[in-house]
């Protein structure tokens, strides 16, 4: 039995509808139970997306309106250039929301591997990134001999984030060490908020003192929330991605929600309303983001980030976990379907991998894999992405399947979008704020005394 809960499937005849998603809820006792739950849910979700219409309206949630934005381009495109003028090699520095954005679509333009350097065939500067402080790491990121040919963009919001003010404190006290003090300049540039009347911004005054440019951080859109905004578009037009292209699946995302008659028909409200039912009422504790394709791996590690920091607080929520197909199959895959059940899978797949190279037909003869002869690469893990839901579903666990025709920019700008509005509306949907994090907030506080202490 499958769920009635496929909300974008025609999408070949329509380019906005980038993907689709499904629902199994598992085996007939759980499909029962969990769709009457889920219905309910969906009414109340209604109400949500309601809010979100009116917010639209009123242009008092910006997350809603940054995809109609193109000046802001304009400007970190300028920037890019100038920067990556004479450049090997572009480093940058953030952490959290102010990275994991950049790096979901960085990767997807072919930059695999966390802190593997990379470079397209446009032959652009390289790119890396830090987004863990770690001393060691640093020091090696800040090598004397190619510091000439790299360059360094430095984001934080608030412009007082502890790791990445001594990262940027750290390259510049490296450039100058280097001789390269006239450079400073031309070697970084900042991203951060504008000036705030009695507000302290380290990363701005440090800059400014520098004559460092810097670019605005949108003061209404924060870190988990920005990889639509310049934090994360600068990164996708340094890797080559269309940011336009990007910000048109975001779009048409908010689009469907706008003209949505019924939350049914609105994705991320069916995406949220099926979370929030499967935690109140089926034990699901912990949410599972495993794609079947390299360019998500990041996209992961992003959803973790926006799920855990938005949802975590008063003792609501639930886990999110960043997987990787077939990857997981060998290390996780027995906890999802043997374990305790409060596993949720989203299953994401995608259908535009090459199909070379192929599988020899003696060798696969001769390992004793005769199915694999003639197949590509491709087939064998187009077989295991609907092998393992099917599985799933056989041994009675939950799964969403998530299916992109077309992994391009338009679909990731989709992909983000529909993630954070679907996060928004469960978090408003359980009662609790899904942008703040007091819990964080507390942290650096400690941080900050026990540094002053020490």
């Amino acid at each position: 039995m499958t769920s009635p809960f496929n909300t974008l499937s025609d999408y070949s005849k329509d380019r906005s509808r980038s993907y689709s998603q499904q629902f199994v809820l598992g085996g007939e006792d759980l499909q029962a139970a969990g769709e009457k739950a889920v219905a309910a849910a969906l009414g109340r979700a209604g109400e949500q997306v309601d809010l979100l219409k009116s917010e639209y309206a009123d242009r008092a949630l910006a997350l809603l309106r940054i995809p109609e934005e193109t000046a802001d381009l304009e400007a970190a495109g300028a920037a890019l250039d100038a920067l990556s003028d004479g450049a090997d090699l572009l480093i940058f520095f953030g952490t959290g929301g102010s990275s994991l954005g950049g790096q979901t679509l960085a990767q997807f333009a072919g930059w695999s591997i966390p802190g593997q350097m990379a470079l397209d065939q446009k032959r652009r500067p390289r790119t890396r990134f830090y987004d863990n402080l770690d001393a060691a790491t640093l020091e090696k990121a800040l090598e004397p001999g190619r510091l000439e040919k790299t360059r360094f963009v430095v984001t934080s919001k608030s412009g007082g984030t502890t790791e990445t003010l001594a990262q940027a404190m750290s390259a510049i006290a490296a450039v100058d060490a280097a001789g390269l003090s006239d450079k400073v300049s031309s070697l970084f540039l900042g991203v951060t908020e504008p000036d705030k009347p009695g507000k302290r911004n380290g990363l701005r005054d440090l800059f400014a003192a520098r004559g460092i440019p810097m670019l605005e951080h949108d003061t209404e859109i924060g870190g988990r929330y920005s990889c639509l905004t310049n934090v994360g578009l600068i990164p996708a037009m340094a890797r080559g991605v269309d940011a336009a292209e990007v910000r048109a699946g975001a779009r048409a995302v908010v689009a469907e929600l706008l003209s949505a008659e019924t939350p049914e028909h609105c994705a991320p409200a069916v995406g949220a309303a099926t979370m929030v039912a499967l935690m109140e009422t089926q034990g699901i504790r912990n949410l599972v983001m495993m794609p079947y394709d390299d360019r998500l791996g990041r996209f992961s590690a992003w959803f973790v980030q926006l799920w855990a920091e938005s949802l975590g607080k008063d003792g609501k929520g639930s886990t999110p976990m960043a997987c990787l197909g077939p990857l997981d199959q060998h290390s996780q895959l027995q906890l999802f379907m043997d374990g305790p059940r409060e596993h949720l899978l989203t299953i994401m797949r995608t259908g535009d991998a090459p199909q070379l190279p192929k599988i020899d037909s003696k060798m696969a003869k001769l390992a004793g894999v005769d199915f694999m002869a003639g197949r590509s690469v491709a087939d064998v893990v187009n077989a295991q992405s609907h092998a393992v839901p099917e599985a799933l579903v056989k041994a009675g666990r939950p799964v969403r399947t998530m299916d992109i025709p077309k992994l391009d920019a338009f679909a990731m700008g989709a992909l983000l979008m529909h993630f954070m509005i679907e996060t928004i509306l469960a978090g408003r949907m359980i009662g609790i704020d899904p942008f703040d994090q007091p819990a964080v907030e507390l942290a650096k506080v400690l941080t900050r005394e026990r540094l002053t202490a020490g």
